[in-house]
C-alpha cells in the first residue's frame, strides 16, 4: 500500500543542518525497497494558490492559509501496513520539530482515453 509522509514543520526555525540525516534517512528507505518518491518543496512564500468560486479563478500568492508548521516535502513509500508507514515517518529528521502527516494514497487504474 502506498502512503505519503507530509512533512510539516516550522520553515523559518533553525534546525540545524538537517542534510546529511536526511541523505542518510533517505538512503535506508531506498535499500529497503519502500521508497517510491521523494521532494522536498520551495519555501511557502513561493507558493500560488488557485481557487475557483463562482466559476471564476482566483490566484493568491501563498499558501493556502497562514500557519507556524508549513508543508515542506515529502516521501511517497510503498509499505505493508500503515503501522510501516508511522516507523517510518517517525524517523524522518524533521518529526523531532514539526509534524509528519501519514496519508494513504487512493490506488486507482488508470482509465483509457481519460
Amino acid at each position: 500500500m502506498h502512503y505519503l509522509l507530509l512533512i510539516h514543520d516550522d520553515e523559518s526555525a533553525d534546525n540545524g543542518d538537517l542534510m546529511p540525516e536526511y541523505t542518510a534517512y533517505t538512503q535506508e528507505l531506498q535499500a529497503s525497497g519502500a521508497l517510491v518518491g521523494a521532494n522536498q518543496l520551495q519555501p511557502s512564500d513561493t507558493a500560488t494558490t488557485v481557487r475557483v468560486r463562482n466559476g471564476e479563478q482566483v490566484v493568491t500568492d501563498g499558501p493556502f492559509a497562514e500557519a507556524k508548521e508549513v508543508l515542506g516535502g515529502y516521501y511517497l513509500i510503498d509499505v505493508d501496513s500503515l503501522d510501516e508507514a508511522l516507523e517510518w515517518a517517525a524517523k524522518i529528521p524533521s518529526a523531532r520539530y514539526g509534524g509528519i502527516e501519514v496519508r494513504p494514497v487512493v490506488m486507482r487504474r488508470a482509465e483509457v482515453g481519460a
